[in-house]
This record gives C-alpha cells, structure tokens and sequence, in this order.
C-alpha cells in the first residue's frame, strides 16, 4: 500500500516558487543563455527573450501549474484524470523527456563539481599557459573522471528528493536560491569593474534592433522554451504540491521574474569579463570549460572566482536536477504506491546507468547515433522531438479539449478572479501552438 506520506506538499508559498524557479534556471539560464546571446547579437536576443518569456513562457508555465493542481497526480495521472485515457501519453511524454534529459544532465552536473576541484588543483596554472582546452579535452576523454563525476552528482541529486518535498527540494531551494543571488552578486561585483567590461555590458543591455533578424527571434523563442523547463512535467508535478488557494498567476510571474533575472545576472558575469579581455562572446557552448577559465586565469585571486563561479554552477544544476528526478519518482509513488525512499534510490540507480554511455561518449569511448554522440542524441531527442511536441499537447489540452479545467484551475473556481484569462486563453489556443510547431520544424532542420 502506499505511502501517503510519500507524496508531500510545499509548506510555504515561497518554497514554491523558489523550488519552481530553481528547476527552471539550472544550466539553461547559467551555461545556455550566455552563449547563445552571444551569437545572436547580444542586447537584441535579450529583448525578444524578455517579450517571450513574459507572453508565451509564462503562458505555458501557467497551464502546467493548473494541471497539475487540478490533478493533484503525476503528470501520467494528472492528465489521466483530467482528459481520459489516451490524454495520459501526453504525461508519459513528459516522464520520458524528464529521465532521458536528466541522464545526460547528471554528466555535465558532474562536470562542475569537477571543476569546483580543478580550480583549486592547477587549472588556473595550466590555463595560463595556454593549456585550458587541452585539459577539458583530457578530462572528457577519461572514462573514469566522467563517470566519478556523474555518480557523484547523481548521488547529491538523490539524496535531496530522497528526503521529501518540503524537507529535501523545498529546503535545498531555500538555500540555493539566494546563495546563488549572493554569488552572482559577487561575481558581477568583479566582473563589470574590469577596465574595458562596460564594452561588454553595453553588448548585453543596449539592444541594436536592427540585428533582430528570424534565426535571433527563433533562438529566443526555444531559449524562452526551454529555459523554464517546459514540457517535461515538472511544473505539473510541482503544482500538485500546491494548497487549494494557490494564487498560480502570481507565482508563474514571480518565477518568470526569477528566471530572467537570473539569465540578465549571468550575462553580466560573463560579457563584461569577456570584453575586458579582448575575448570572443560567441565562443559557443565551450564558453562555460574553456573560456571562462581563461577570464578568470588573468585576474587578480583567479582561483577564488573560478571556484565560485562552477559552485554557482552546481547549485543551478542541482535545483534543476533534483525537479527532473521528482517527475519520474512522483510517477513510482502516484500510480505504483511505491515508497519514496524506494522509488528514488531505484531511478536514480538506473538513471546513472542510462546516463553511463552518455559520459564516455565525450571522449572516452566512441559511441554515436546518427552521427551524435550519444549525450548529443539523446540531447536531441528530448529538446527537440519530445518537450515541443508536450509543450504543443499542453497548450491543445487546456486550450481546447478542457477550457473549463483551465478556467477553474488559474481562479480557483472563482475564488481569485484573474482579469488576464481571456489572453492566456487566446495564446493557449492560437499563438503558443504555432510557435512551438516554428521550434519543432526548426528543431528538426538544424
């Protein structure tokens, strides 16, 4: 029989909201968004990131939140029933997309508690001689650094949903939260008062319109899906946590503010240090292993900040992490009656396993599909095949099959009129499902 126990619930508003916005900012907004501003013309991306977030994100957010707390199940359960039988593949498609993704993901968690080490053992040293790239190469292609580092990861990430909702994941957020706050604060403090960073602050905040062009726009627009961790059921799960009289607007707005501020923070960190250095701001995705370690090599206590920045990172991985496993441990507990403690020790167990060919694909062992690396692959299916297509299911499913449900879920059956209904509505129906089909076909292309 199950434990009801198991299932728990947020035990304040704000541990919500700080948990919610810890699954959403995680490597997307701290490794993502920095670089790929950075080859899509910087200020201008950011401002068609901000117009999305606030339209069709927040929009998204909302509906994964109502279906969750009008379910008060699993995304499988919720969706089972609120729409019926057939509508619970939508969840299942969330469920997969959540272990696929956080198999890869707990690889390159492990990669920042390995570089929290680093900083401290030489890498400043080897970086300053020109050597930084040389060792992200030697340490993706040792098969037992990836996975020590991966397990290790993994084992912090099961010991906090082990714990329980308001005990491990609303706690850890409590936490994290601001200590990422804190540590941004200190790393902005450094970065924007290097000679020559304002070059890169005015890269970052003075938008040139002109250089918004349909690639900057489509960009954004997956950045804005993606970041907030739609379509992997997160957001359902954490909404059946909720208390009855749930303000779901407000909470949506204030973890889409989160989010963003985040995003704007790590710009900040990053672009300034860059400029001061003469350095390349769209280096890609290795900007976080390789460039960086550059910037901080060349300044003054080098080691200090670099060790900084990659626990920054941890904390953003983990609170992503964490949210990532509870979907697919809230579906053991809901449908299966397992315990907690057993749901959550099995997945993590076989989600490292999954994970496992994901790290040595780096380097270590050649293991390819069509053409990806299996952490690339495995990437691609999940971003680009299965999140778009549940992102485009949830906004059909509210919009169109069960408007009541959505009605009565965002007012709390009239109790908290929400003035805004109509146009969530309207871009439930129309605009975000156009949209996240633009995202798909464009997915698929690249």
């Amino acid at each position: 029989m199950k434990d009801e126990s198991s299932r728990g619930e947020w035990s304040s508003k704000i541990g919500f909201v700080l948990a919610a916005a810890g699954s959403a900012i995680g490597l997307g907004s701290i490794w993502r968004f920095p670089y790929i501003a950075g080859q899509s013309g910087g200020a201008a991306f950011v401002a068609v990131y901000l117009v999305l977030v606030f339209s069709i994100g927040i929009s998204l957010m909302m509906a994964e939140i109502v279906i969750g707390k009008k379910g008060k199940l699993n995304a499988v359960g919720s969706f089972g029933k609120l729409g019926g039988r057939r509508w619970s593949l939508v969840g299942w498609g969330g469920v997969v997309a959540a272990f696929v993704i956080l198999s890869y993901y707990g690889v390159i968690g492990g990669w920042t508690i390995a570089y929290i080490f680093k900083s401290f053992f030489g890498l400043m040293e080897v970086t300053g001689a020109g050597e930084v790239a040389r060792v992200f190469e030697d340490f993706i292609s040792s098969g037992t650094q990836m996975v020590f580092f991966q397990c290790l990861f993994m084992g912090a990430t099961v010991f906090v949903v082990f714990r329980g909702v308001s005990g491990g994941i609303e706690r850890l957020c409590t936490f994290c939260m601001p200590a990422l706050f804190v540590l941004m604060l200190l790393l902005i403090g450094r970065s924007v008062t290097l000679p020559g960073a304002m070059e890169g602050v005015a890269f970052f905040l003075k938008p040139d319109f002109s250089k918004v062009t349909g690639e900057v726009f489509l960009s954004a627009l997956g950045q804005a899906f993606f970041s907030l961790s739609l379509g992997i059921g997160a957001m359902i799960i954490y909404g059946s946590y909720l208390p009855e009289d749930s303000d779901i607007p407000k909470s949506s707005l204030q973890i889409c503010l989160l989010t963003f501020l985040i995003s704007l923070m790590a710009g900040l960190i990053i672009f300034p240090s860059l400029f001061a250095f003469g350095m390349e701001p769209g280096a890609g995705a290795g900007l976080t292993f390789i460039t960086l370690p550059v910037v901080f090599s060349r300044m003054p206590g080098g080691v200090l900040w670099s060790a900084l920045f990659f626990v920054l990172f941890f904390f953003a991985a983990l609170t992503s992490s964490v949210s990532l496993l509870e979907v697919a441990v809230s579906y053991l507990i809901d449908s299966l009656g397992w315990a907690r403690r057993r749901a959550t020790i099995f997945l993590g167990c076989l989600i490292t396993l999954v994970g496992i060919p994901s790290a040595l694909s780096q380097g270590a062992v050649r293991i390819n599909v069509f053409g990806l690396s299996f952490l690339d692959a495995a990437d691609f299916f999940a971003s680009n095949l299965i999140m778009p297509i549940v992102g485009f299911l949830i906004s059909v499913f509210l919009g169109w099959v069960v408007p009541s449900v959505a009605e009565e879920g965002i007012t709390n059956e009239g109790a908290r009129p929400f003035r805004g209904k109509k146009v969530w509505l309207f871009i439930l129906r129309f605009v975000a499902p156009i949209c996240i089909l633009v995202i798909f076909v464009a997915g698929l292309k690249w």
